[in-house]
């Protein structure tokens, strides 16, 4: 080829470079998007942005108060010397939390100036979101089932989350922290750990129990029945340490209002049952109903998409080292899918959601969606379930339609999760140990 022609070609090509580069820039980013290998990398960018989005709602939204002066009357009544259980409430109505409770919101106490600074408050909340964040894109880096694009809409996008963290001050985002250190020290095989923290949650907020099916299915895999013991022995000996004050005082009125399941909720704030007339809401054969599909749900995902070995369920009371053939090693995959989808039925069956109930199950809801391996649902429909869960829990206050809608997504998510193939238990790279299977690490 001639100089003159070779020249020719050399700029034409300099020509179409920055249009090359434009292109590979932007299949670069779509796989930054869409790979599950990124989602650290996403997730470190997305806590910055919350870093300015939470101090700007502090700054900006006007705070709402509805609960947080209940909880520090509460709170005062036991510092004062008060423990009896009967005798300690709020603007809002008695103590119905555990002892937990008590003791980290005394802390919030003393903090906040005795309750008044609620600036700092709010400013403590915001802490406790981006170790929310932190904590839950832990599970998801190690999970490796959601493309990153979707952690778009559980960060920035979710109004009604800020606002219950940042603007509400309710102690369910406290419960929820304290739950998600207590799974990823589980996926970290610290069992023991795990049910300490599990425990403490528990204190702060009964909702934890929703995951206890979940939590007591995993443990029996991993330990059989004599080493399970052990284990739940430290979730109770925590709950009698933390109680103990107020077992002293009044062990039946400690009892009755923190672990109080019969109590009945409020027609006018229920997000998940607005279609409904009220004397059928408030009706002891309907509470009954939701609790018997409760169960049953819980039967079938444990006999039909926990335990899938081809084993009797019984043979989970045995020493993993005895059964035949050996157990399959826990994944990480395997104990999210176990401990969400067990708090996922409880939530769908549960008597009543309020709005602050959000934070129950809204970390959880982008690997519900995609955890399986088949797509039983196409990610256009995983994107509109998310949307419109969020704009059900926006309405307010709800309607028969958001309500409605809410159910709709709820049977959609457990169809999807009965239906589609639950995660491979058999994949290396989702080992919980690289080195050592959790049959033969210690715990």
């Amino acid at each position: 080829m001639a100089p003159a022609a070779r020249s020719r070609g050399a700029a034409a090509g300099g020509r179409s470079n920055p249009i090359e580069r434009a292109r590979r820039g932007w299949e670069k980013l779509g796989h930054i998007l869409t790979d599950p290998r990124y989602t650290a990398l996403l997730g470190v960018c997305l806590c910055l942005a919350e870093l300015g989005v939470s101090h700007w709602v502090i700054q900006r939204v006007p705070y709402t108060e509805i609960d947080w002066k209940a909880y520090m009357d509460e709170v005062e009544g036991v510092l004062n010397g008060t423990y009896d259980y009967t005798k300690l409430q709020g603007d809002t109505g008695p103590l119905v939390y555990p002892a937990g409770f008590v003791y980290i919101f005394s802390a919030f106490y003393y903090l906040t100036e005795h309750g008044t600074n609620i600036r700092l408050a709010q400013y403590i909340f915001a802490v406790l979101y981006l170790l929310t964040l932190f904590l839950v894109f832990r599970i998801y880096i190690v999970t490796r089932k959601v493309p990153p694009y979707v952690f778009f809409f559980m960060c920035c996008a979710s109004y009604r989350v800020h606002s219950i963290f940042l603007l509400r001050l309710f102690n369910d985002p406290v419960a929820m922290v304290i739950l998600f250190l207590a799974i990823n020290l589980i996926l970290q095989d610290h069992w023991s750990w795990g049910c300490f923290f599990y425990s403490l949650a528990v204190s702060v907020k009964m909702n934890i129990l929703l995951l206890a099916p979940g939590l007591l299915y995993l443990l029996l895999c991993r330990f059989g029945l004599l080493r399970t013991i052990p284990k739940l022995c430290i979730c109770a000996l925590l709950q009698v340490i933390l109680a103990l004050p107020f077992l002293m005082e009044n062990p039946a009125g400690y009892l009755l209002r923190s672990f109080d399941f019969g109590r009945q909720f409020l027609f006018q704030w229920t997000v998940n049952w607005r279609f409904l007339p009220e004397h059928v809401f408030q009706h002891r054969a309907f509470h009954l109903a939701l609790l018997s599909a409760h169960l049953v749900g819980l039967l079938l995902f444990c006999f039909y998409r926990w335990h899938r070995s081809g084993q009797s369920i019984l043979t989970l009371l045995k020493d993993p080292a005895q059964r035949k053939p050996q157990s399959r090693r826990l994944t990480a995959n395997k104990i999210i899918f176990v401990l969400f989808s067990s708090n996922f039925l409880g939530v769908t069956f549960s008597r009543s959601l309020h709005y602050q109930f959000y934070v129950w199950y809204f970390h959880t809801l982008p690997y519900l969606l995609w955890c399986t391996d088949t797509n039983v649902l196409p990610g256009l429909a995983k994107i509109l379930i998310l949307g419109l869960i969020e704009l059900s829990w926006n309405t307010f206050p709800s309607t028969a339609v958001s309500s409605g809608a809410l159910h709709l997504c709820h049977a959609a998510i457990l169809l999807h999760l009965w239906f589609g193939v639950p995660p491979d238990e058999k994949s290396s790279k989702e080992n919980i140990a690289t080195s050592r299977t959790p049959l033969q690490k210690k715990d």
